[in-house]
């Protein structure tokens, strides 16, 4: 299988939903207009391309039926107003202001749902409303199971604007963070499914009490994919999740989510993916670039490749940027730069453990190579500016063995002009002996104060500290 990402069907292994493209283009109607997005990196990053909807005609929810208080009928009309956006070639679906609750959207081509300011879209909390299940993922396992609270699957010029904000009640997704022995039960199922290629469309999740929480909003096997100007509040699960994307633009979008699992935003297997002036307040990462889980990854094999994040401030979450642990696939050309965690402006030691880490174990396999960050400040914070840790297995460690050791080569950590008031430590770096990690570099590092040994290596190669 290549290796390289395309925008060809031939990577989208498993998909069993073409329709929705396909008929987007069923008849000759005028061509969106595209915008291309620049983001300079230390690697050859090509321009991202994005929808235009200036020219595009409105469809208010509305005129579909929408009305306040009453789900089913606004799920309704949310969905033939997307589908008459769709026939029409493209075209702007309108969430006026007011509280509309809803169960599960999803998108088509060449459509954007606009949140007029003053909108909310409240979602349900009842799971019922996020099926029939859709081909999804499960922390880097392909599978059915509950409907993204919004979601694409292989679509075209999309987007989600506006200043509005979309909203999870999380009544029962709540008591779903606890994640007891069912669950844990259901994990291990979908694991071996994935070990032995059992067919996606066959590793059905809804059933039983498995319990896996939907992502708030994935876009799946997507292209030239925009978010903008949107507040997201709470998650079931992951925000936002590109999975096997090209030509991802995120910018000036507001997360505050701080449950389980949490992360804000998580590019899997994506690929021209720009993140710039967002907010996160996180209940784990901010952001989190993966490319899937073992065997899964390894069958998909599309890397996460050419990802900058920019401008950004963090009030809250585990690690600014995380990389991994599932990278199965491989990750390389990252980019952070000037972005500042701040604590939401206290003055008390943070939640958020690195502003860099990189993580892995012995059954991920994968890649990581040329990981930048450049101009990062923090205030307090409970770990370090880098971490590397290649033994990181969380509750995996004892729910299944390792069936098959493949080791991640790592190479390739830049970090300058980071400026923290508190840390523990500087850098510290655990691999393997087998593989260690090559090509550190640490340059103009200023931090006010250290609670442990700056600088912890172990089984690191061609280290360089100009700090």
């Amino acid at each position: 299988m290549q290796s390289q990402f395309s925008l060809s069907r031939r990577h989208v292994l498993g998909a069993t939903v073409a329709a929705p493209f396909a008929g987007s283009f069923a008849v000759a109607r005028p061509a969106l207009a595209q915008e291309q997005v620049a983001a300079a990196a230390p690697f050859a990053m090509p321009s991202i391309t994005i929808p235009k909807f200036s020219a595009s005609r409105t469809f208010p929810i509305t005129d579909y039926g929408a009305v306040k208080g009453d789900v089913a009928a606004t799920t309704q009309a949310i969905r033939r107003a997307i589908a008459a956006a769709n026939r029409s070639g493209s075209g702007v679906v309108v969430i006026p202001s007011g509280v509309w609750e809803t169960g599960a959207v999803h998108l088509m081509s060449n459509v954007n749902l606009h949140l007029a300011r003053g909108s909310v879209l409240l979602f349900s909390e009842k799971p019922q409303d996020y099926l029939p299940p859709v081909q999804t993922s499960w922390e880097g396992i392909e599978c059915f199971n509950y409907s993204p609270l919004i979601y694409a699957f292989d679509c075209q010029n999309v987007a989600i604007t506006g200043e509005g904000t979309v909203q999870a009640k999380l009544d029962v997704w709540k008591i779903w963070y606890a994640r007891p022995k069912a669950h844990m039960d259901g994990l291990v199922d979908l694991y071996h499914m994935a070990l032995r290629n059992v067919p996606v469309k066959k590793r059905q999740m809804t059933a039983g009490d498995a319990n896996l929480r939907p992502h708030f909003i994935q876009f799946n096997r997507c292209r030239n994919v925009l978010v903008e100007d949107i507040t997201i509040q709470d998650s079931p699960f992951w925000v936002l999740h590109p999975l096997l994307c090209s030509d991802v633009v995120i910018r000036r979008v507001k997360i505050q989510a701080l449950g389980h699992n949490n992360d804000g935003i998580d590019p899997e297997m994506s690929q021209n993916v720009l993140i710039e002036d967002c907010v996160f307040d996180q209940g784990d990462d901010a952001v989190s670039v993966k490319s899937g889980r073992d065997q899964d990854a390894w069958r998909l094999n599309v890397p996460a490749k050419n990802i900058v994040m920019r401008n950004c401030r963090i009030k809250n979450g585990h690690q600014l940027m995380a990389i991994g642990s599932e990278l199965s696939a491989g990750i390389e050309n990252v980019f952070v730069q000037n972005c500042h965690f701040d604590h939401a402006g206290s003055n008390a030691r943070s939640a958020i453990n690195n502003l860099l880490f990189v993580t892995t174990n012995e059954r991920r396999g994968g890649y990581v190579r040329n990981i930048h960050m450049d101009g990062v400040s923090a205030t307090a914070i409970a770990g370090g500016v880098l971490c590397v840790d290649t033994d990181v297995l969380y509750q995996w460690r004892d729910l299944v063995p390792t069936y098959e050791r493949r080791l991640t080569p790592i190479e390739g950590l830049f970090v300058k002009n980071i400026e923290v008031r508190e840390a523990a430590f500087l850098c510290k770096i655990t691999a393997e002996e087998q593989l260690p990690v090559r090509k550190v570099r640490i340059a103009d590092v200023k931090v006010g104060k250290y609670d442990e040994e700056p600088v912890v290596l172990k089984n690191v190669q061609d280290f360089e500290n100009r700090t």
